[in-house]
């Protein structure tokens, strides 16, 4: 008891004299402390980007589905030999009934339901507003099953308006907010590159898909109306939802076969269709993010190195202006470890004043992140604050450790006659 007494006693007799020696320098501690700010303010900013990105992409990767597959006449990567694929058949309406047949008659298959969908560029316009660059969707009444999205007002079509290839439409959030700021859309006709087109609903708010293109900016239709204002020529792409998204391999495996069945393919002809799914997007994008990792990780490994050298070189310089204090303690009794924990402690007290003020600048620079940009996925979640003073003690010890162990060291004869 005695002994942890007296450690209790040195480590807080320590800190008091640390707190000490900063106040009476403090413009130098404030310049010693500057590099471990700046490496604080770095690794949580790299820690809140880096959770942001990953937060982005898994939001952006749900709105794909994790249990839908996409069958389409290209792979989303890796097409290199085109010349493999631009021969390959379109995939066709007839494609998503006949393997929506065999998925029936299949007992216990792993597959629930096939879903055409076709899309492309267009304008919308009511009464002297007009929004361009939106993205046009025919789908049918079953694209309910494959989507978890709701609408913000009205519903999505049924199957008699689907089937019956009413001029009806559903518009995203954006669109319905550009046209219809002051009131509903609901029952309004809009013109979608000119063809009339009832709005039975709009939908919630969903956001941007990694940036590059936004759900809220779309206005989807039954397939049927889409083939006669758009044409019907053109490929769609069909969404296979899985039944259990645990077993997606063996899913895949029987989508394969059902769709050679549904083309007609024979044994050992190479498929001509492709069968992408979030996960291609989570392959490619996996070394971005480990690169943007390892390039943050360098940056504030650097500046935590320079702020250490900073901090080593002042708890030299300290040291070297109190030898003759250090002989004097020594001399009276006091203990190595005594001498060795009053250098240490500074340093890490130095270092987690340095910490505490990057963890406040860092979090003004997320909350000012939030203000002007409220969509961009940022998180700033309470382990980054319990990482970073953990960075700050580390590097508190490992610079202060050798000034503080040459200071233990010193001789109490020759440290009393140090000038």
């Amino acid at each position: 008891m005695k002994a942890l007494a007296r450690l209790y006693y040195e480590i807080t007799e320590s800190f008091r004299i640390a707190w000490a020696q900063i106040r009476a320098n403090k413009m130098r501690s404030v310049l010693t402390a500057l590099g471990v700010i700046i490496g604080i303010v770095a690794v949580t900013l790299m820690g809140t980007a880096i959770r942001g990105i990953d937060t982005g992409f898994e939001n952006s990767l749900a709105m794909l589905g994790n249990d839908v597959f996409y069958i389409e006449k290209w792979p989303w990567f890796g097409a290199e030999d085109w010349w493999n694929y631009v021969n390959r058949p379109n995939i066709q309406i007839a494609d998503a009934e006949k393997l929506n047949r065999l998925i029936a008659d299949t007992p216990n298959s792993l597959l629930d339901v096939a879903v055409p969908r076709a899309g492309r560029g267009c304008s919308v316009k009511y009464g002297d507003g007009r929004v361009d660059g939106i993205f046009a969707m025919g789908t049918t009444a079953e694209y309910a099953r494959i989507t978890n999205v709701d609408c913000a007002e009205g519903r999505l079509f049924n199957e008699v308006e689907s089937n019956g290839g009413r001029s009806v439409c559903v518009l995203g959030f954006t669109v319905a907010e550009a046209l219809f700021p002051r009131q509903s859309s609901l029952g309004e006709v809009v013109k979608i590159d000119g063809h009339p087109c009832t709005v039975i609903g709009v939908f919630a708010k969903q956001g941007e898909f990694l940036g590059l293109f936004s759900f809220d900016n779309q206005v989807m239709m039954p397939i049927s109306a889409f083939s006669k204002m758009f044409g019907g020529r053109r490929g769609v792409q069909l969404q296979v939802k899985v039944a259990d998204k645990l077993k997606m391999d063996a899913a895949r495996d029987e989508l394969i076969g059902a769709m050679r069945r549904v083309r007609g393919q024979l044994p050992g002809e190479r498929d001509n269709f492709s069968v992408n799914e979030q996960q291609a997007f989570k392959a490619q994008l996996d070394p971005i993010k480990t690169a943007i990792a390892f390039a943050g990780l360098f940056v504030t490994g650097l500046s935590l190195f320079v702020g250490a050298i900073g901090i080593m070189n002042i708890t030299f310089v300290s040291v070297k202006e109190r030898t003759k204090e250090i002989g004097t303690r020594k001399a009276i009794g006091a203990r190595r470890r005594t001498i060795l924990l009053q250098f240490l402690v500074e340093a890490v007290s130095i270092c987690l004043i340095g910490g505490a003020v990057g963890m406040i600048f860092a979090y003004t620079v997320f909350l000012g992140i939030r203000l002007q940009m409220p969509n961009f996925p940022v998180r700033f979640s309470p382990d980054l604050v319990f990482i970073s003073m953990l960075v700050s003690v580390v590097t508190g010890i490992l610079s202060g450790f050798i000034p503080a162990w040459g200071a233990s060291r010193l001789d109490p004869v020759v440290a009393l006659r140090y000038e």
